[in-house]
């Protein structure tokens, strides 16, 4: 079942005050011009670098794992150049949740929307295939104004933030559905509505397998590939990424993956990997490196992250 509306006035309570004051003081710098905003995303990721010990941690951690070609001095860069993403990802959000679509739709170059048409014209929905980049939650967005989206979500445990999230996701969307709910994204996809899917985070649960991302095993989730078998939705990458000179995004839509679901879907969750690194490697400070994709699989294993 989708998770139902809850009214905001169940959230006055003083344990919720700190919430409501970070969602105000957001809500009005998205109100901001485009390049105002941004440079306040990276001034609040300039300034999550120096406090966020654990998760600059974590970050340092995947970068070493990655990228061991690189120099220190270029992973450090590289580094810095990921929590300045990470504050423009944070206003990028709150863009997707309350900025109205005729001042975004400007900021917006689309190539390869006729794979997007293509796919659709199918008949059986599409699953939008893409990574956790940092201007994901907006690339969602601008995606609902190609096609019919149900919109997925992660629950999160902050219920205000929960709600605030899931009515932000349903203004622009035909509709939000938990990523836990599976009737739902498969009654979504036969409604031949497009979905953006990520299955690249840490995943050990009923369809988790370990496969390789950039060369070290990684706990995955395999259900794209029995999604795909279930619905005959067509696998369309797409990777949304900020225009160099501040300018606005850049919307990449590539053609839908042939020959997918294959019989394997290990051999299908390594094809997602590969092209997932792939994409990594052109844009690397976009990926989300503060998430602990490396860790084991299986008790006793040892873990990247021990000492960080």
């Amino acid at each position: 079942m989708a998770d139902q509306a809850v009214p905001l006035y169940r959230f006055l309570a003083p344990r919720h005050w700190l919430t409501w004051l970070g969602l105000g003081v957001l809500r009005v710098m998205v109100m901001l011009p485009h390049r105002s905003r941004m440079r306040i995303g990276r001034t609040l990721g300039q300034l999550a670098f120096r406090i966020a010990g654990r998760r600059r941690r974590i970050a340092v951690r995947n970068l070493q794992i990655c990228f061991p070609e690189l120099t220190s001095q270029a992973r450090q860069e590289l580094l810095r150049r990921h929590f300045e993403s990470l504050g423009m990802g944070l206003i990028e959000t709150g863009v997707c949740w309350w900025v109205a679509d005729d001042r975004i739709r400007p900021l917006l170059h689309v190539e390869g929307r006729d794979h997007l048409e293509a796919a659709l014209a199918r008949g059986n929905g599409v699953l939008m295939l893409t990574g956790h980049f940092n201007p994901v939650d907006l690339g969602g967005r601008f995606l609902t104004m190609l096609a019919p989206v149900t919109a997925i979500y992660r629950p999160h445990e902050n219920p205000l933030l929960n709600e605030i999230m899931r009515r932000g996701r349903e203004a622009s969307a035909k509709r939000a559905v938990s990523k836990r709910d599976v009737r739902g994204l498969v009654g979504a996809l036969r409604a031949n509505h497009a979905i953006w899917y990520a299955p690249d985070q840490n995943y050990r649960g009923k369809y988790g397998i370990v496969v390789p991302f950039f060369s070290t095993p990684a706990p995955t989730n395999s259900a794209t590939s029995r999604i795909a078998r279930i619905s005959g939705a067509a696998v369309v990458p797409f990777f949304p990424e900020r225009r160099k000179d501040g300018s606005g995004y850049r919307l990449i839509i590539r053609p839908a993956l042939d020959n997918f679901p294959s019989d394997d879907p290990v051999a299908d969750t390594l094809r997602i990997n590969e092209l997932l690194e792939q994409r990594v490697r052109e844009t690397p400070a976009d990926y989300l490196w503060i998430h602990r994709r490396f860790k084991p699989a299986e008790a006793g294993q040892p873990d990247p992250y021990a000492d960080v």
